[in-house]
């Protein structure tokens, strides 16, 4: 009785093997990707080697954005009054304002209001839409020689801020401090696209003039450097959209695992039998 009870679990043990490796064969077919899909910057026929860049990007400054504006000068004293947002030490139970600019937390600076203006100590208000952070701070700088002697300012635009999100390893939305990314480089934060995303067909969407833009950049072509969406700009979101082997790989696992785990029950009665 024991001899055939061995002989029926040795036939179904191969039967089992043969039924699990069928089942994950055809989940690795259905996750094949082309390798022509997953490499970038690929060359087109006759394209040459060298290519002309798109120009450099320089962001303006609009209206809600928040300025981070270091003030120095060769009179320390003076030059703590133009920097108020100042970290306190307390030193013999007496607070004491610690005139380092680099102290200063990230989250504090002058808000640009509604007409393209920030407020600074002495000197009021000052227009600064449209400009560059360096256009800016030699504006910054100019009516600070009245007050100070050879200052200098640092303006940083703390909104430069970039989403990217879908099939890449982590999505994020990053904080870029030197005002400056491209598309690449977004992508590389977030973990790069993973092997499921559509590398031909990433969405950016931007908004200028108070309209928002859909383009979709083909990432696998050398051309995407001549692209005015190589340099991203702040609050442009990056999407990239899942292929169909991620699509076809999520509906073929939710139809196979039910009948995977069937299978595996009605083999786990039979044996209990034998």
């Amino acid at each position: 009785m024991e001899q055939s009870s061995l002989c029926q679990t040795s036939r179904l043990l191969p039967l089992c093997s043969r039924l699990v490796f069928c089942l994950f064969s055809i989940c690795l077919l259905i996750g094949c990707v082309s390798s022509k899909k997953m490499a970038y910057f690929q060359a087109q026929p006759a394209e040459e080697d060298t290519l002309t860049l798109t120009p450099r990007y320089a962001p303006k400054i609009q209206p809600g954005d928040i300025l981070s504006i270091q003030v120095n000068s060769l009179n320390a004293e003076a030059t703590t009054y133009f920097n108020p947002y100042v970290a306190f030490a307390s030193i013999d139970n007496r607070s004491q304002a610690v005139a380092s600019p680099s102290s200063l937390p990230s989250t504090t600076g002058y808000l640009v209001d509604k007409d393209g203006n920030i407020e600074l100590p002495l000197i009021g208000k000052i227009a600064v839409r449209d400009l560059t952070s360096v256009e800016a701070r030699e504006r910054i700088r100019e009516q600070l020689k009245v007050y100070l002697k050879e200052p200098t300012v640092n303006v940083r635009n703390q909104n430069f801020k970039v989403s990217v999100l879908g099939e890449v390893a982590r999505p994020s939305l990053l904080n870029i401090p030197n005002e400056q990314i491209t598309l690449p480089e977004a992508l590389g934060l977030a973990g790069d696209v993973t092997i499921y995303g559509r590398r031909d067909n990433v969405l950016v969407i931007r908004e200028e003039n108070g309209k928002k833009e859909f383009v979709h950049i083909d990432m696998t072509r050398r051309d995407l450097f001549r692209s005015p969406y190589y340099y991203l700009h702040p609050n442009d979101v990056v999407y990239v959209e899942p292929g169909k082997a991620r699509v076809a790989t999520a509906d073929r696992m939710s139809q196979l695992v039910p009948s995977v785990l069937s299978a595996l029950s009605f083999i786990s009665i039979i044996l209990r039998f034998y």
